[in-house]
């Protein structure tokens, strides 16, 4: 067996070792982000969405008066038509 052909595969394989020079650059180096306008924008958009309420007053209030006036009704024929319509687009 051959001692030396050994150490030429292990020299082979090794990892160069960075010069103090190169571990120094390294860590001078940071990492940066950039968000883009189009992210900014949505991110605006999504906070508005948000803190926005989830149950809109001004529509269910008269809605809600009505129902305990007792006056609310609703047209038969136009709610068949309304439920026949969604069965169609399902099929």
């Amino acid at each position: 067996m051959r001692v030396e052909a050994y150490n030429q595969v292990q020299q082979i394989y090794q990892t160069p070792k960075k010069s103090k020079s190169q571990q120094i650059g390294s860590a001078t180096q940071t990492d940066q982000l950039q968000i883009s306008s189009f992210g900014k924008e949505f991110h605006l958009a999504k906070g508005a969405v948000a803190s926005a309420p989830d149950i809109r007053e001004d529509v269910t209030a008269p809605i809600k008066a009505r129902i305990q006036n007792g006056t609310y009704g609703v047209d038969n024929m136009a709610f068949a038509e309304k439920l026949l319509s969604r069965f169609d687009e399902m099929i």
